[in-house]
């Protein structure tokens, strides 16, 4: 290990880096050629050089292009994750030079868009007003491998139990409760004491099938004699969520706290159900404290400090 990291040390260069990364997104080193400028020939002595440095091969070639190997895979993981700490670090040195505050980007998942996020919002802008925050909306499936890379400094959201957990630091904030909603005509809306053979007629909007409340609802559902719902949506979006249940006969899986509003309004009836699997951990994801900027750093406290009051005056009310 040691011979090969000093190698890569006086050998590596970054435009080595930056063609494997393309290759690896490209699949053809003829079309990463083009895409860095260079040569094909030039192209492929730079791979072979890479896979002299690190004595293993970085690609299988195929009919149809190049296929990372195992290794490539990790190497291209970590080139990628080089280039955004470079960028990062060419980013908050021109923050520092123009002044700025920095910049964060924050991906959220639904039940982290409600409420904390932008409670922390707020509070980062009143300490930092020109601090420039983006944020992003997805799935753990599409956040959580641009944490790992270095693409977008934390995730708030449901945090995932089994899957995107390797090198990553999960925090812990809220519970959050998981409800069934539906709209004011709903056929069981402002019915009382409902069991799951109430609910059997109707279609359903679900999280998509790599989160995990759509596992947690899918067992029930195996466990409710396989039942299959005769009508199925896959949406994370909120908005359209509601226009659907608003005017259709659907059934909605939301944390409490992102129909809050709508259920005081009456735009949306709670079921009188409750999920068997309760309550789940509302948190944040990031690499580790080193890994953060200043500005990063200020919003994971600002995230704490406004989950501290948020439980708190659950727990008062």
């Amino acid at each position: 290990m040691a011979r090969l990291y000093n190698r890569a040390l006086n050998r590596l260069k970054l435009r080595q880096l930056s063609l494997l990364v393309t290759v690896g997104q490209l699949g053809n080193i003829q079309a990463a050629a083009q895409a860095e400028n260079i040569s094909q020939p030039a192209a492929t002595r730079m791979i072979k050089e890479l896979e002299a440095d690190f004595d293993t091969r970085l690609f299988t070639r195929t009919n149809r292009g190049v296929i990372a190997t195992e290794q490539g895979a990790a190497l291209i993981r970590h080139a990628q994750l080089i280039f955004a700490q470079l960028s990062n670090a060419t980013q908050e040195m021109e923050d520092i030079t123009e002044g700025s505050a920095g910049r964060i980007t924050v991906g959220t998942l639904l039940a982290g868009a409600a409420q904390l996020v932008p409670l922390a919002i707020q509070r980062v802008l009143a300490e930092r007003a020109n601090v420039t925050i983006r944020v992003v909306e997805g799935t753990n499936d599409a956040l959580m491998p641009r944490v790992q890379t270095g693409e977008v400094d934390l995730v708030v959201g449901r945090l995932p139990h089994h899957r995107h957990r390797k090198g990553l630091v999960q925090v812990p904030l809220i519970h959050e409760d998981v409800v069934l909603v539906v709209g004011p005509d709903h056929p069981l809306a402002g019915r009382a004491g409902l069991s799951f053979d109430d609910l059997r007629p109707f279609g359903w909007i679900l999280p998509p099938p790599e989160t995990t409340l759509r596992r947690q609802i899918d067992e029930v559902f195996v466990e409710a004699a396989q039942y299959e719902p005769p009508k199925v949506v896959e949406s994370v979006n909120y908005l359209s969520n509601r226009a659907l249940l608003s005017s259709g006969a659907l059934i909605g899986l939301v944390p409490r706290t992102v129909a809050a509003l709508d259920l005081t309004l009456k735009v949306l009836s709670r079921l009188d159900y409750d999920l068997p699997f309760g309550s789940g951990p509302i948190g944040v994801t990031h690499r580790g404290d080193t890994q953060l900027s200043p500005a990063a750093r200020l919003f994971l406290l600002a995230l704490q400090e406004e989950a501290t009051a948020l439980t708190q005056s659950a727990t008062a009310s």
